[in-house]
C-alpha cells in the first residue's frame, strides 16, 4: 500500500512551490591556482533572483490549480487507503477468494494510475510555468559565466562533480556567476506564450521531423511577444 500511495503522491510534487536549492559555497581566503575555478550551475539557477521571485509568484498566481490538485491528492490517498485496508483484510481471511483479490488489486492499480495522470494534468500549468522560467534563466547563464570568468580572469571552469576534493571554497565562481545572472535577468516571465513547449519537447519533435524527412516547424522561443 505504501508503494501505491507514494506513486500517487509523486505526481503532486509540483503542487508545492518550494524547491530544494543547492547550497551556495561561501568564499574563503586561500592560495589560488591562476585561472582555475569551480562553479555549481544548479545552485546558480535555483538561487537566482528570477527563479526565486517566480517561485513566490507562482504560489499565488496558480493557487487555484495547486489547491485543486492538493484536494484531489488527499481524496485519492483516502480512497486508496480504504481499498488497501479491505484488500489486506480479505487477503488474511481464513479462506481468501483469490479471484476477488485479483480483481481488487486490479481496481487499486487502475485508480492509482488514473489518479496519477489526473494529478499531473491538474498541475500541468504549474510545471509548464516552472519549465518556462528555468529555460529563460538557462538562456542567460552562458553569458553570465563568460562575464564572471572575464572579470576574475578564469581560463578553466569545472563543475563540482569533476572534482574529487579541494581544501576550501576559494576556487568557487558560483557567487560571481550568480551576480552576473541576476544582472542579466533580474526577473523572468511567469506565463509561457501560447503554444510554447519545453526545449526537450521541441528538440524531440525536430528530431522526429528530421527522421521523417520533414521540415521542422518553427519552435516557440522563450522570449514572449507580450508581457502578462
Amino acid at each position: 500500500m505504501n508503494i501505491l500511495l507514494k506513486s500517487v503522491a509523486a505526481a503532486s510534487l509540483l503542487v508545492g512551490t518550494a524547491v530544494a536549492q543547492p547550497a551556495m559555497a561561501q568564499a574563503v581566503s586561500g592560495t589560488l591556482i591562476q585561472g582555475l575555478a569551480i562553479a555549481n550551475l544548479d545552485a546558480v539557477i535555483f538561487n537566482s533572483s528570477a527563479f526565486k521571485t517566480a517561485e513566490q509568484q507562482r504560489g499565488v498566481t496558480y493557487k487555484p490549480q495547486i489547491d485543486r490538485a492538493e484536494a484531489r491528492r488527499n481524496q485519492l490517498e483516502a480512497q486508496l487507503k480504504s481499498l488497501a485496508e479491505k484488500f489486506e483484510k480479505d487477503r488474511t481471511a481464513a479462506s481468501p477468494n483469490q479471484q476477488a483479490l485479483a480483481q481488487q488489486a486490479a481496481t487499486i492499480q487502475q485508480i492509482q494510475q488514473q489518479g496519477q495522470q489526473e494529478l499531473q494534468n491538474l498541475i500541468a500549468p504549474v510545471a509548464m510555468s516552472r519549465a518556462y522560467v528555468t529555460e529563460q534563466i538557462q538562456e542567460k547563464i552562458d553569458q553570465a559565466i563568460k562575464n564572471a570568468m572575464a572579470k576574475k580572469k578564469i581560463s578553466l571552469l569545472i563543475g563540482p562533480d569533476a572534482v574529487l576534493a579541494f581544501n576550501n571554497n576559494a576556487y568557487s565562481l558560483t557567487q560571481d556567476i550568480l551576480t552576473e545572472l541576476n544582472t542579466l535577468l533580474p526577473s523572468a516571465q511567469l506565463f509561457p506564450p501560447t503554444g510554447w513547449e519545453p526545449r526537450e519537447m521541441r528538440e524531440a519533435r525536430a528530431q522526429q521531423a528530421a527522421a521523417a524527412g520533414q521540415q521542422p516547424a518553427a519552435a516557440t522561443t522563450t522570449t514572449p511577444t507580450t508581457s502578462r
